[in-house]
């Protein structure tokens, strides 16, 4: 198995893992892939691992569950 770790990549191998990755990242499709790209530029400048810019993402997810709740339609 491949490692991805920055100390083992170069950074164009970086910014072809996270090209590979995220498909198209110009953004053409539905302008959603500049944000994921811009996300992924500590990983391909060699900053960060990609762990940790996931970890970090996941971190800021907010699940639904944690929203309003629904109490019904008052026609009762």
């Amino acid at each position: 198995m491949k490692s991805y770790l920055i100390q083992n990549t170069t950074r164009e191998e970086r910014e072809q893992i996270v090209a590979e990755s995220i498909g198209k990242i110009d953004g053409a499709c539905d302008s959603c892939m500049p944000g994921l790209a811009e996300m992924y530029q500590d990983y391909i400048d060699g900053k960060r691992e990609l762990r940790e810019i996931n970890m970090a993402f996941s971190a800021h997810y907010v699940s639904g569950a944690e929203g309003p709740t629904r109490s019904g339609c008052g026609m009762a």
